[in-house]
């Protein structure tokens, strides 16, 4: 199987960027005929995520387009089995997986862990690629904001910014949106 195409999309918290990636998707499905998968990470852990996940949920069913809706909140690789090579694959959002990954356990924060959280989340991202059409991995640009002077927002930071940079490496194509434009950072469409 070739591998598949990855388009990643960040951007700033309400800059449009699901609402751009799942547009992407669905071209991308009404050209190739695959079926659309919406890989959510986040957890109703607050009534403001409770509120977010049903608009994204809201959002998808209202159009004319079906998603196949997958919850996974941490080691996505363990559902890459799911997949195969006519989906399209949309995973909301980077951000919140690492979140997701960094406090499911009470571990120290040590550049073991630290390495072990970055290579479980690329290694899922990796496999669920290789077994798709196309994956489009959405994430948040944190670091156009101040770190303060917080070790935990600095360290989250970091090691984003390290998942950034490889997730762009590997991508096909990658956008940067801003108040919901698209500003195309890598690629040719597809």
């Amino acid at each position: 199987m070739a591998t598949a195409s990855l388009i990643f999309i960040t951007g700033g918290v309400r800059s449009g960027k699901s609402s751009f990636a799942e547009k992407i998707a669905l071209e991308i499905a009404n050209e190739t005929g695959g079926q659309l998968n919406y890989l959510a990470t986040g957890v109703a852990s607050d009534q403001e995520m409770r509120e977010r996940i049903a608009k994204h949920q809201s959002d998808r069913e209202a159009g004319k387009s079906r998603w196949r809706t997958i919850e996974k909140s941490q080691t996505i690789g363990e559902i890459a089995d799911f997949f195969n090579d006519d989906d399209i694959i949309l995973l909301d959002c980077v951000t919140t997986l690492l979140n997701n990954e960094l406090f499911s356990a009470n571990q120290k924060w040590d550049q073991s862990f630290l390495a072990q959280v970055m290579g479980t989340i690329m290694t899922g991202i990796k496999e669920i690629r290789d077994r798709a059409k196309v994956l489009i991995v959405v994430s948040n640009e944190v670091f156009h904001e101040s770190m303060g002077q917080s070790d935990l927002v600095f360290t989250y930071g970091r090691i984003l910014g390290k998942i950034h940079q490889q997730l762009v490496k590997a991508a096909d194509q990658a956008f940067l949106v801003e108040a919901g434009i698209p500003i195309k950072m890598k690629g040719v469409r597809i």
